[in-house]
């Protein structure tokens, strides 16, 4: 009778630590949003202790591989997937979670830098190569620029950050655009590669005469100086959140979401601004990990959104919601939409 007792009150005690288990979701990909997503996934199982998120912070292009092999349940990208990406990985959507600005950053002793879009170009082309560059300094007058030279420092990893650097720089520059032109990837004409936004932060930072791109927060977080940059009005603007709200005020967005801020009209517009996004599966196989995902996915385009503005990140505009409001309702998990966690 003991030993039957016992048997069951093991039996109980077991199923017990089973249905505790939290269920454990897990993603790679963009270090764009990193810092951003870190907050969520913290914030929200605070709310939810019975979901977890595991995030590997290691670019779009491992983020878009790992989604696409299957090893994480979601991807993030800055990149929207191209075709042969997406024909690999046929029922991916695309969630757009927030927007960010990627600035120009650099380590000299110049206060409040100056830089038109041929400028910039000129430089990351290795065509200027001195901080008191004729080009520069008309760009520049009345600043005192060091008789330095200019170390450029990009990223070494398939990048999503890249990618929409390198498509501002192809929209602005028909020279860059044939000889690099845009992708997460390219053929550097000059640079230093880091690996991740985290990594071109440190070069930077530990370069004397470095100069390189990186999004907002890294920056800011880093306390590295930013560029004003001549945005397509003929303005020099700062990069700040409503000035990369204002990028992204005059764009229509397409139902797939795959769409480009860069250079946008707009006297307060930031120049090289993105959506940053989360590659999810239209009908998802696991049922717990499927419906934990779809309801985490209401939550940060809704009171997620109250955190992007103090960590750097401008949050998405209402109309953008709308839609993708009807989009969450339309995934399903296992062919069933999910129900909306209490």
């Amino acid at each position: 009778m003991m030993k039957t007792v016992l048997a069951a009150l093991l039996t109980l005690a077991g199923a017990t630590a089973l249905a505790a288990d939290p269920i454990l979701v897990t993603g790679a990909g963009a270090t764009f949003p990193y810092p951003l997503y870190s907050k969520w996934f913290s914030d929200y199982n605070k709310l939810h202790p019975d979901i977890r998120f595991n995030y590997q912070s290691i670019g779009s292009g491992g983020g878009i591989q790992q989604f696409t092999n299957g090893t994480v349940d979601f991807g993030a990208s800055d990149a929207p997937m191209t075709v042969e990406e997406q024909a690999k990985a046929a029922d991916a959507v695309h969630i757009p979670t927030v927007l960010g600005a990627v600035v120009v950053t650099y380590n000299a002793p110049i206060q409040g830098l100056r830089l038109t879009p041929a400028v910039l170009a000129d430089v990351f082309l290795g065509k200027i190569t001195k901080w008191n560059d004729a080009k520069l300094a008309a760009v520049n007058p009345g600043l005192s620029l060091p008789d330095a030279t200019i170390a450029v420092v990009r990223r070494s990893d398939g990048s999503g950050t890249t990618y929409v650097f390198t498509d501002y720089l192809s929209k602005i520059s028909p020279e860059w655009k044939a000889k690099a032109g845009t992708g997460k990837s390219v053929s550097w004409p000059v640079g230093l590669g880091g690996k991740g936004n985290e990594g071109v932060t440190g070069l930077v930072k530990q370069t004397p005469g470095s100069i390189g791109y990186v999004e907002l927060a890294y920056a800011n977080q880093n306390k590295l100086p930013t560029a004003l940059l001549q945005n397509k009005d003929g303005n020099f603007v700062a990069p700040s959140i409503a000035a990369t709200s204002a990028a992204a005020a005059g764009v229509s967005m397409p139902a797939d979401y795959k769409v480009s801020v860069t250079d946008a009209s707009g006297k307060d517009a930031w120049p090289i601004a993105s959506f940053t996004y989360l590659l999810i599966h239209q009908d998802a196989k696991d049922k717990a990990k499927g419906e934990a995902l779809v309801n985490f996915l209401r939550w940060a385009i809704h009171d997620g959104q109250a955190v992007a503005a103090p960590l750097e990140y401008a949050p998405l505009p209402a109309a953008v919601v709308k839609m993708l409001e009807k989009t969450i309702q339309g995934l399903t998990v296992q062919g069933k939409p999910v129900a909306a966690a209490k």
